[in-house]
């Protein structure tokens, strides 16, 4: 596991703390102290970030309610023993298929539109394979505490075919799996789910 350094767990506290103020806050006394709590949160990142504090502002000040974890889904499908990995433009790293869960949309409609969108692939999702935190399983830092759900699709058609995020798509086996999208996708993940797959009756794996 490799946690977040500990300068952007503080900041994503921070940012946490103060997003929840300014949601229940009533007093302007009270709303300008999380105000400045938040900027405080920006002024960290901007410290060890590519972007400045006014950039992770305009960031923190889009998300509004209650901070809770981001939804992302990703999507397992084998062909032969092999499994469904696409390329992502942004970094040329091998992923599982998927993205953000749009609003409206159940985890499973997520998982199936995914494959679609970025392999070319029809699927149905067979199967809730697991409900991983994020943060707990070795992936590169990121801003946001995010939940990942992972489906395991059954294919039903299509063909490959690449997509404004990804410029890449093939079948991979256990022992051949490409350089990884660490942001996305682990190794240790890869290896967990094709056990899933030596172990059908497994119930789904949490946190």
């Amino acid at each position: 596991m490799m946690p977040d350094p500990q300068w952007l767990f503080w900041a994503k506290q921070l940012q946490a703390i103060a997003q929840n103020g300014l949601t229940y806050a009533d007093n302007p006394f009270d709303v300008e102290r999380y105000e400045q709590v938040r900027a405080i949160a920006a002024e960290i990142m901007a410290g060890y970030t590519d972007l400045n504090a006014e950039q992770i502002g305009d960031l923190f000040r889009d998300e509004v309610g209650h901070a809770t974890p981001k939804v992302d889904v990703r999507d397992v499908v084998f062909q032969d023993g092999k499994i469904l990995l696409v390329r992502e433009r942004s970094d040329g790293g091998w992923t599982l298929p998927g993205g953000w869960i749009d609003l409206y949309e159940s985890a499973s409609e997520a998982a199936v539109r995914e494959v679609w969108e970025e392999s070319g692939y029809r699927t149905r999702a067979v199967k809730l394979l697991a409900l991983w935190d994020r943060e707990k399983h070795g992936h590169t830092p990121n801003l946001c505490h995010i939940y990942k759900i992972v489906f395991l699709c059954e294919l039903t058609g299509g063909e490959a075919t690449h997509s404004v995020e990804t410029d890449g798509v093939g079948f991979f086996p256990r022992d051949g799996i490409p350089p990884l999208s660490l942001e996305r996708t682990t190794p240790a993940q890869l290896e967990r789910l094709f056990e899933h797959a030596d172990h059908p009756d497994w119930p789904a794996d949490f946190d």
